[in-house]
């Protein structure tokens, strides 16, 4: 399978997804509710772009959501909160 460049990831996800993954780690949702709860919100940022119009947007933050579900796989993602 061929590398994708630079361009077709931020086409693919709308952004640099090493940064956004990154950021998701970093928020307060995903500290105190998990990563299930980041995902949860996204999908419904989708609900909303669809309802707008905006396909492409949409189209994008699936992708979002989806780079993360593959994370949660991975195991570098934590769909639950650390019980401390």
């Amino acid at each position: 399978m061929a590398k994708l460049s630079n361009q077709d990831l931020n086409n693919m996800f709308g952004c640099d997804i090493e940064t956004f993954t990154g950021l998701m780690k970093d928020s307060i949702t995903y500290k105190l509710s998990g990563g299930a709860m980041v995902i949860s919100g996204l999908l419904s940022d989708v609900q909303e772009q669809i309802r707008h119009g905006n396909n492409e947007g949409a189209r994008q933050t699936l992708n979002c959501a989806k780079a993360l579900l593959f994370d949660a796989l991975d195991g570098t993602f934590n769909l639950f909160p650390e019980r401390k």
